[in-house]
């Protein structure tokens, strides 16, 4: 990507001082700051696109709400990944209509991948009248002009591109935590796997420029985090639209010089962009933690050749294995569908053969989700509910099963955990991760947050461990 255009951020920067001041004018009248808050549905892109939002919100104002129903700004970051989650979506809006009743003057926002659909956008002007402001994925920095307009206008406002922009605002993302962040690498895919929509949401592959990223992980580091996570939709795939020859594997390596990283982690990597160069620097690199989320979807090649994934179950079988063989201990993830288009009984062995040989440290399952656009919709023998739930629960029983041995074996030993926060339900304890992003629970009080600290494991669950301070 090109370097941030100063005209374009010295506009959105005149709307920001332009929201500042009306805020700063209202706090006169109301004798409060005005408040935003942010609900964000779906993935760690989303979550850190939220971020950036937020960043965006507090330069011209307004101060985090963690009440929706006290807020002054009310913005929804969408996903349309799994029906489910639109779902979601418009059951809080049919709340929000009785809330804009009672409060004439609250703004409701809506962003993110759902509002990259036309026929989303014409659900929400036919039925969901009490929405502001609409934007998509491709212009999110420009939130301070579009909100200067709604502000100060009436009316419905709707700004959704359909391709994205070279510009990236300056904006300080608000981290959730003080110790780790998320740093973007690349936006976009170009896979278009046939179940997925997010290539049409979210646009091709761009990646960002080396330096950008390096620039920004030195200064993340420099203000005290620790752990990094580099997102993409297909990490694997980095450099391949730049004309100097960068690679994920050469960015793993230069990340892992950066004075105060000690942990890097990414997501999400598709089996058939993880290069062998990748592979040598996780073994290579002591900051990079040894788990890889490689997401095998199905097992039956046959299925896989629908899913238009680009690799059969050898093809994922082996690289698991080489996985294991280079980073000895290393932990594999992943994600799989179940009940896909046309999947049969025999296809679905195939998947929970792939399950029992690899030994997945977690997953994350799902039902086959018919999502409107994508070729997938359009399939002939969809699979019955009440069969694909049938083998829904007989994959978790697999999964669950090994998950809880492979947590077995760690009882009675000493990992490193980066100890990350106060556990919500039991003050006493401190929740962190393991290498593996295993979850651990240990004693502890908030003075041991951002650090890595060697804990021995006495007890574990299926989804996490128990310890102690060793």
């Amino acid at each position: 990507m090109s370097k941030i255009d100063k005209n374009k951020l010295a506009e959105q920067k005149k709307y920001i001082t332009a929201v500042k001041e009306l805020n700063q004018a209202n706090k006169q009248v109301l004798g409060r700051q005005k408040t935003a808050y942010i609900s964000t549905f779906g993935c760690q892109m989303n979550a850190h696109d939220s971020e950036i939002l937020l960043g965006l919100l507090f330069e011209m104002g307004y101060a985090a709400s963690e009440n929706e129903k006290e807020a002054d700004i009310i913005i929804y970051n969408t996903c349309c990944v799994r029906e489910n989650a639109e779902n979601r979506v418009y059951g809080n809006l049919g709340y929000l209509k009785k809330l804009k009743q009672e409060r004439p003057d609250i703004k409701i926002v809506l962003c993110g991948c759902m509002m990259q659909q036309d026929t989303v956008i014409s659900k929400i002007k036919e039925s969901y009248r009490n929405v502001d402001l609409i934007f998509g994925t491709f212009n999110m920095h420009v939130l301070p002009e579009l909100l200067y307009t709604c502000l100060t206008s009436g009316g419905m406002i709707i700004d959704v591109w359909e391709s994205h922009d070279e510009f990236e605002t300056e904006t300080v993302a608000v981290r959730q935590h003080k110790y780790k962040a998320s740093v973007n690498i690349m936006y976009g895919c170009n896979n278009f796997c046939s179940y997925c929509i997010v290539p049409y949401v979210r646009g091709r592959e761009r990646s960002r420029r080396k330096a950008d990223i390096i620039n920004e992980v030195k200064e993340l580091a420099a203000d005290g985090v620790i752990e990094i996570m580099l997102l993409g939709q297909n990490v694997n795939s980095y450099g391949n639209d730049l004309v100097n020859g960068e690679t994920f594997g050469g960015l793993l390596r230069e990340i892992n010089s950066i004075q105060g990283v000690k942990r890097i982690r990414f997501m999400t990597s598709h089996p058939k962009d993880l290069s062998d160069e990748v592979i040598y620097a996780i073994r290579d690199c002591d900051n990079i933690c040894n788990h890889i989320h490689l997401p095998l979807q199905s097992g039956s090649s046959r299925v896989l050749e629908l899913m238009n994934r680009k690799y059969s179950k050898d093809d994922y079988l082996y690289l698991a294995d080489k996985i294991k063989k280079e980073i000895p201990g290393a932990a594999i993830t992943t994600d799989i569908i179940v009940g896909f288009p046309s999947e049969t009984e025999e296809d679905f062995l195939e998947t929970l053969d792939v399950v029992k040989r690899v030994g997945y440290s977690t997953a994350y399952t799902f039902l086959y989700s018919k999502r409107t656009g994508t070729p997938a919709a359009n399939m002939d023998e969809q699979v019955p509910e009440d069969v694909a739930k049938e083998r829904f629960n007989r994959l978790l029983k697999m999964l669950n099963d090994g998950i809880y041995e492979i947590n077995k074996q760690l009882v009675g030993e000493t990992i490193e955990v980066f100890a990350e926060e106060v556990n919500e339900k039991d003050e006493t304890l401190i929740t962190g991760r393991a290498y593996n992003n295993t979850t651990v629970h240990f004693k502890g009080d908030s003075s041991l947050i951002g650090k890595i600290l060697n804990i021995k494991v006495t007890d574990c669950k299926t989804f996490y461990l128990m310890g102690v301070i060793a």
